[in-house]
């Protein structure tokens, strides 16, 4: 153990959606514990706040903060995410989606994907996806919320697409609500103690020096506590993810939201469509090496659904993580810890278990080695899980080019590989802790393009082929009725709009 002193006051740098998700979080579970939150942040520097897809997990943030969905799809014009299309990465021409939620139903103790996987041998028709009812409900432009019946083929999650920039500030409303204390200001020195190495105080363009016990780094890609202060090095992941650079830019709403984010193949990385209820978020992620940055500004401008609102703005990134996430009394959080690429949306849910683990082990009196260890080694097994299903969409791409080729041939991690296999020779799922995609994704994204178990479960032949086909048909059935049944995405947003005006009024009142 080392620093035994009590944990008194705790040092947010930087703001934004990382900033102020950690502050909102950690102001709220300590509000009444006695120690002081502080966010220093400049209103004169800007935020990458392009990510605008988020996961399920981040509606269970919110909550935990006593916010309703109604609430935080009306503050950030949000719209509601079913899943993500992906388009021409298995093919010219292909499209499949990952739902957020399982596939079908179970059958004589067999898993449904078992029972598929015989089925699609004997000719089967429809892919797996009409097997979802949130796959189904988004391809329909529908939106109703999961019924409490516990049929598996009921079973779906809703995540949403919001505005990075109206939700980070509706965490900073509620942050500050709690008690939070924010600094506008530059970050000019960090001031190290001589002895033992520790951030002893900020120094800011404002003369002010900002002592803490803790610091929290949501500085982004700039990593000025754990990179720069703390000489932290960083694993680099560019040998797996070719892509390093986006074009952003967001235009006007032609049509209804759509209740999934559109992810298109391009030559030479892939494309987002976000829907918002305001305006569409869109971006073009690209390799450097394969494509000149005047050739993806072009393809995202000749693309965009409406017109543009801004100008497209490049950004620069560098796949991979930091080696330690904590160091000393500096833990990083956000983009400062690490940057994948936005596929799967899965920087906001990082920075959400980000601020999970720092709860969990929270230096009350003092920093004990073994639970910074937990902590750098949770961090990077996440991080590692996380990266190995994102590089399975690049190895199963079906696409002509240069760099689909590359990606298709690329030698994958020995994690990665092994689960492949597994897969393949018998449609198994290996699933660690700390792992943030469930089976159901995984199978999504291996049918997407084709991949299937090699043989056959044995545990199929417990019912006949007729019987099953019928079990099939029944649960497309009852899909297609719930569906049909469903009301307009549009409609569903209309009435949150109007849950949080009233709510508005009842409060004012």
């Amino acid at each position: 153990m080392y620093g035994t002193g009590s944990l008194k006051h705790i040092v947010i740098l930087g703001g934004g959606t990382a900033g102020w998700m950690t502050a909102a979080s950690l102001g709220h579970r300590y509000r009444r514990s006695g120690i002081r939150i502080t966010v220093v942040e400049s209103s004169a520097i800007g935020t990458i706040g392009v990510g605008e897809a988020t996961i399920p997990t981040l509606r269970a943030f919110y909550h935990g903060l006593g916010m309703s969905d109604y609430e935080v799809i009306a503050a950030t014009n949000a719209s509601c995410k079913l899943g993500i299309r992906f388009s021409g990465w298995a093919g010219e021409g292909s499209r499949f989606i990952h739902p957020f939620g399982g596939f079908g139903q179970d059958m004589a103790a067999t898993e449904f994907h078992h029972i598929f996987n015989a089925a699609r041998r004997r000719g089967m028709p429809g892919p797996l996806d009409d097997y979802a009812l949130g796959a189904a409900l988004a391809k329909a432009g529908k939106f109703a919320l999961p019924s409490p019946s516990r049929e598996t083929w009921t079973q779906f999650d809703w995540a949403l697409h919001f505005d990075a920039g109206l939700f980070a500030n509706h965490m900073r409303d509620f942050a500050v609500k709690a008690g939070v204390h924010r600094i506008d200001a530059i970050l000019k020195n960090v001031r190290l103690s001589p002895e033992s190495g520790f951030i002893e105080a900020l120094e800011l363009d404002s003369g002010e020096g900002v002592e803490g016990d803790l610091f929290v780094d949501c500085s982004g890609f700039q990593a000025l506590l754990i990179g720069k202060g703390l000489s932290v090095g960083y694993e680099d992941y560019g040998r797996w993810l070719f892509c390093d650079s986006a074009v952003a830019q967001q235009s006007e709403r032609v049509e209804a939201p759509n209740s999934f984010t559109e992810v298109t193949a391009r030559p030479a990385g892939w494309q987002w469509h976000i829907p918002l209820q305001h305006r569409s978020g869109n971006g073009h992620v690209y390799s450097s090496a394969h494509m000149p940055d005047e050739d993806a500004i072009r393809i995202l401008g000749d693309t965009l659904p409406g017109k543009a609102v801004t100008e497209p703005r490049i950004i620069r990134f560098r796949p991979g993580r930091r080696i330690n996430a904590w160091e000393k009394n500096c833990v990083a959080i956000g983009l400062s810890s690490g940057f994948l690429e936005p596929l799967e949306s899965t920087s906001i849910a990082l920075i959400q278990t980000g601020i999970e683990r720092l709860q969990m082990l929270l230096p009350v009196d003092g920093y004990d080695p073994v639970a910074i260890d937990e902590h750098n080694d949770m961090a990077k097994r996440e991080f590692e899980r996380t990266r190995d299903f994102i590089i399975l969409h690049y190895k199963l791409n079906r696409r002509d080019g240069d760099f689909w080729h590359k990606a298709a041939a690329m030698d994958v991690p020995d994690t990665l590989a092994r689960k492949m296999e597994l897969y393949r020779s018998r449609g198994h799922f290996v699933r660690y802790r700390w792992e943030m995609f469930h089976p159901a994704s995984w199978l999504a994204i291996y049918a997407g393009f084709g991949v299937w178990p090699d043989s056959v479960d044995p545990a199929v032949t417990q019912m006949s082929d007729i019987e099953a086909d019928l079990n099939l048909k029944a649960i497309r059935d009852r899909i297609a009725d719930a569906v049909q049944a469903a009301p307009p995405h549009q409609a569903f947003l209309d009435h949150c709009n109007r849950l949080a005006r009233g709510a508005a009024s009842i409060q004012g009142a």
